[in-house]
């Protein structure tokens, strides 16, 4: 995280707890040239349903059937969850869990230039599924307008309120509420640098789900990829951001060659040839193996955010992997799939960070509270082991709170 970039965000951050949607104003004009009112803030039903009417009937209907898609994977993910209360009774006490669902769920989804309707069913859905009862999301908008695309995959997914505004500031906004935007607790979706960074800073605050950084994507391919296959799925990646990290892994020189030679060949033809060609030259990686194995010994060490296993057995290598966020088996399965329209999230852990996190799913909009109940011989059975470790602690306290209840 850069110095200078830490300081602004804290400045933001600050002036928005202190002066609430005025700041949020200022800023959205200053960083965004967006002149609104806090009247103007939130999206009004008008605008949804005008939304709806300016929507390309074929994407509003593609969202229809991605959300459906993700709606079945995280709906049959929430019933392999433990139960909503389990207890269990022995020697007088009463032990147990219960699980809640958070109250309140921010969304952020990039917005202003580009439209990122899959980000918002992608965060929004499992939080319903959880049983959310507020799910608010912030987006910047173009014009004092947020794409049609974005409010409709909005209501789809079931987001109560939505407000025209980004960057730091927004995230700021959730985190502390303002006079307009009410405080939430927890934040999801990803964003730019400032808002990564103003995530990081209000942790504590509020949750959050990750603090992502580019995307990735690893592909172990054999001899019975498809060249053009492969070089595809890793400018897909790399179209994302000059920071992106398309990374082959491969024991056969000869596909090396030639994917390298298809990179290199339609990168100059692609509308984004120049974020493409960027990232290629920063990050992109081309690693000979010997063998399959020590391909998924790579992978494993830089845990990446997609994995694609682009050869002619994908499931035999499935159990040799133990950190992806996301894994791909076969040629006919490119990230893409997961991207938008598979079912399972596409928030995924980045940075190596598959090492010890998981995809987004409907356990981050969940928490567990511990039920705990004692007899008085529950209690007592347990009376003497309680003394002994709290004095053992120094917490003479604790074993006389004990104590002072067998002295009836």
């Amino acid at each position: 995280m850069s110095k200078n970039i830490a300081e602004t965000v804290e400045r933001i951050l600050s002036q928005v707890q202190k002066d609430g949607d005025s700041a949020v104003l200022s800023y959205t004009w200053r960083f965004d040239k967006i002149r609104l009112r806090a009247s103007q803030l939130e999206v009004t039903d008008r605008e949804k349903k005008a939304a709806w009417k300016k929507a390309d009937r074929s994407v509003v209907a593609a969202l229809k059937v991605a959300a459906r898609n993700i709606r079945s994977f995280h709906e049959r993910q929430a019933k392999l969850l433990s139960p909503q209360e389990w207890h269990q009774k022995k020697n007088g006490l009463f032990v147990g869990q219960r699980r809640t669902p958070i109250e309140r769920v921010g969304v952020y989804v990039p917005g202003g230039r580009a439209a990122y309707p899959s980000t918002v069913l992608m965060n929004a859905v499992p939080a319903r599924i959880a049983g959310v009862s507020k799910i608010v999301m912030v987006s910047p908008s173009s014009g004092g307008e947020i794409n049609p695309h974005t409010l409709v995959a909005a209501e789809i997914a079931g987001v109560d309120q939505i407000f025209k505004i980004g960057g730091a500031q927004a995230i700021a906004a959730l985190a502390y509420g303002t006079q307009t935007i009410p405080k939430v607790d927890k934040i999801v979706g990803p964003g730019n640098i400032y808002v990564a960074t103003a995530k990081k800073l209000v942790f504590g605050e509020v949750a959050i789900d990750m603090v992502a950084g580019p995307t990735e994507v690893v592909i172990i391919a054999d001899d019975s990829a498809n060249p053009l296959w492969v070089a595809t799925d890793l400018m897909s990646q790399a179209e994302h951001d000059p920071e992106a990290r398309p990374i082959l892994i491969s024991p056969s020189a000869r596909l090396i060659r030639e994917v390298r030679r298809k990179v290199e060949k339609l990168v100059p033809l692609s509308p984004r040839k120049v974020i493409m060609a960027s990232s290629f030259e920063s990050e992109g990686q081309a690693i000979l193996v010997k063998n399959l194995r020590e391909a998924c010994l790579e992978a494993n060490r830089l845990a990446p955010e997609h994995l694609e296993l682009m050869v002619k057995s994908p499931r035999k290598l499935l159990p040799w992997i133990k950190n992806a966020g996301a894994i791909f088996l076969g040629n006919f399965s490119p990230v893409a799939l997961g991207d938008y329209a598979a079912g399972p999230n596409h928030v995924l852990p980045t940075g190596g960070t598959a090492r010890f996190s998981s995809p987004l799913g409907v356990s981050d909009f969940l928490k567990y509270s511990s039920v705990i109940e004692a007899t008085p011989k529950g209690l007592q059975k347990l009376s003497s082991v309680i003394q002994k470790i709290a004095t053992a602690e120094g917490l003479t306290v604790h074993a006389e709170s004990v104590r002072v209840r067998s002295r009836r």
